[in-house]
């Protein structure tokens, strides 16, 4: 006779386990510690086999019943219920493994030698953020273009389109490991070409990695002009200020016992701090005798009540054989910015305040000019050093 709910409920535990049929090879199993068990006894290739359906009350009678139906009919294909169940269960495990997010924290992992800590840590961000929680969980071979336009559309939606940009490359660099380790047929971020907006706006030249930027450094120690150009071409790597701002530059407002240079930021309206590393003050230190006595550190080559004109120090680049899509002025600012970052995993708060740029608080209060001073002297120093060493 089928078991009945209250039946099973009220199944008491005995010295030794004991079964309750509930007919067509199904039973209740019940354990001397009051545990209750479906099993299925079946026949397989003339062997006799179990399979259990799981723990009552968490499955019903009902379930159990519908779980033996779906054995009995796999017996009738000539399917072993129990093999198809680990078939399955093994399916579902490889499929994890191939997960996007599974192959795209194998893909950082292998980064850790070739990129700094800080720009792993961003890249593993923006992918947590940005990427996981829609891909994630899905199969890396089954993922669609049209599902991660979708997804990097997302990040355009909120206006950050460069982002969106480098979210598409990154995405593309671990198809490609997915294509290479055997899980995944083809990149689908290879479809996508055009189908995000363009990144508004250009970017200064600027040599970006250590080898172009030592490169640079070379070709500046070998100028054969005149002395104060010399200095300000030498300097300006060594403290990364606006090409304006570096020409205009007045010796009142330098302070060589602090190892400071202190001025009014016009594109910003803000006060600037400049920390001076050992390397800008000897710059320094040998220009003074020639322009101390003067306003500008940088005087103009036909009057010394006038800084030098803006076009001085890339027409002393351009000198020094260094091409106009290789380096400009402002492009200090950018390999600097690139560099402590990448290379040397300087906070990129900390950075951003060196830059002078209108960095603000979570509560939106702009930073005052002092914010993070002992880190930027560390760092400006850090760079002066870096910078010697490339150059050698």
């Amino acid at each position: 006779m089928p078991l009945t709910d209250i039946v099973v409920r009220n199944a008491k535990p005995q010295a030794k386990p004991y079964r309750l049929a509930d007919g067509a090879g199904m039973y209740l199993e019940v354990s001397p510690a009051g545990g209750k068990l479906w099993r299925l006894k079946y026949r397989f290739g003339g062997k006799e086999k179990r399979i259990a359906f799981g723990a009552y009350p968490e499955v019903s009678i009902k379930d159990a019943r519908a779980k033996r139906e779906e054995a009995r009919k796999l017996l009738a294909a000539g399917i072993d219920p129990s093999e198809h169940r680990k078939a399955k269960k093994l399916a579902g495990e490889e499929r994890a493994a191939s997960s996007f997010e599974v192959v795209a924290r194998e893909w950082l992992k292998l980064q850790q030698g070739v990129w700094s800590h800080s720009h792993g840590v961003r890249i593993a961000s923006r992918l947590q953020k940005d990427i996981f929680p829609w891909l994630g969980a899905r199969p890396i071979m089954e993922i669609t273009a049209p599902e991660l336009l979708k997804t990097i559309r997302r990040i355009v939606d909120r206006g950050a389109v460069e982002t969106a940009h480098r979210a598409l490359s990154e995405c593309g660099q671990v198809f490609r490991y997915a294509i290479a380790t055997g899980r995944a047929e083809r990149d689908p971020s290879g479809d996508l070409r055009g189908a995000l907006p363009p990144v508004k706006g250009t970017n200064f030249a600027a040599a970006t990695t250590p080898e172009s930027l030592a490169e640079v450094l070379r070709a500046v120690e070998c100028y054969k002009g005149t002395l104060i150009v010399a200095c300000a071409l030498k300097l300006a790597p060594l403290v990364f200020v606006r090409p304006g701002e570096l020409r205009t530059a007045q010796w009142a407002d330098f302070n060589f016992e602090a190892a400071e240079w202190r001025y009014r930021v016009t594109k910003t309206d803000t006060d600037h701090i400049v920390p001076l590393s050992r390397q800008a003050l000897e710059i320094l230190r040998e220009l003074k005798p020639v322009t101390g006595s003067g306003r500008y550190v940088f005087p103009s080559a036909r009057s010394k009540d006038r800084p030098m004109s803006d076009n001085a120090i890339l027409s002393a680049l351009r000198r020094s054989d260094i091409a106009k899509d290789e380096m400009t002025g402002h492009g200090f600012r950018a390999a600097a910015r690139t560099i402590l970052d990448e290379v040397l995993s300087f906070r990129p708060d900390v950075i951003e305040h060196q830059l002078a740029h209108a960095v603000r608080d979570p509560n939106g209060r702009a930073y005052n000019r002092t914010a993070h001073l002992a880190a930027r002297k560390e760092m400006m120093q850090t760079w002066a050093d870096y910078l010697d060493k490339i150059k050698k």
